[in-house]
């Protein structure tokens, strides 16, 4: 990854500090070292001051550092006051420079643990490139059953052109499927009961031509028990 065109877009984000008097330290040093912390597993301030101070030298390479390394309190102050989506937007843009072509972009619900008893869980909808393990981008929603809206809410904000897109049952829907053609990618779609008309006639064909299909079957053993997969692929129907 191209760290230091991470720097150029890091330098983009507002600084929420104040104007007035000199600063210790450069803000986009702190939101780098911020994002490399974070992907590299850590998960709070003092992780971000412990990992800059392991790599203060490789740091150097590509940050300036004017007054060395920032302390957990400095990355606190920086990060509760900094703009989310201008810092999110930013990201993105460095982020859709990492992307290669014809990629795998996964679409899935989940439900966000820790949720309070003043209100529901909340219920994320997210696109992740599972070749290089990056999120391209997430919504909110209050519950699973907006994934079916969020859904194409959430490609209108990416460029998909070329990729494959994978979704579960729940996004197996004509509007859905649509879109991803109209943004001129492919899809791959769970079928499950939630479509019981094209479930059936899913079953019904392979029933009838499954020996004349190319299969595959793969065992898997794992958690105790032992697992058959049966794979039959027909690209003309």
């Amino acid at each position: 990854m191209k760290i230091e065109k991470l720097v150029k877009k890091m330098k983009r984000v507002k600084d929420p500090r104040r104007r007035w008097g000199k600063k210790r330290q450069k803000q986009e040093d702190i939101l780098v070292i911020g994002f490399c912390t974070i992907v590299s597993g850590g998960e709070d301030f003092t992780d971000m001051e412990d990992f800059s101070r392991e790599r203060e030298e490789w740091l150097k390479d590509f940050l300036e550092l004017p007054n060395g390394i920032p302390d957990a309190d400095t990355f606190r102050r920086v990060f509760e006051r900094v703009n989310p989506q201008e810092l999110s937007k930013n990201l993105r843009g460095w982020v859709e420079y990492q992307r290669e072509r014809k990629e795998i972009v996964g679409v899935d619900g989940k439900t966000i643990r820790s949720s309070s008893a003043k209100h529901k869980a909340y219920y994320v909808v997210s696109a992740f490139v599972a070749e290089n393990h990056i999120t391209l981008e997430e919504l909110k929603t209050e519950e699973k059953s907006n994934e079916i809206t969020a859904v194409p809410e959430l490609l209108d904000m990416l460029d998909i052109e070329g990729a494959i897109v994978i979704a579960d049952a729940m996004s197996c829907q004509k509007d859905i499927a649509r879109k991803i053609v109209e943004k001129e990618a492919n899809y791959v779609l769970s079928v499950k009961g939630n479509q019981p008309t094209l479930l059936a006639d899913i079953q019904e064909y392979f029933d009838t031509f499954s020996k004349e299909t190319f299969k595959s079957r793969t065992l898997e053993k794992g958690h105790g028990r032992i697992k058959t997969r049966e794979y039959f692929l027909e690209s003309d129907v």
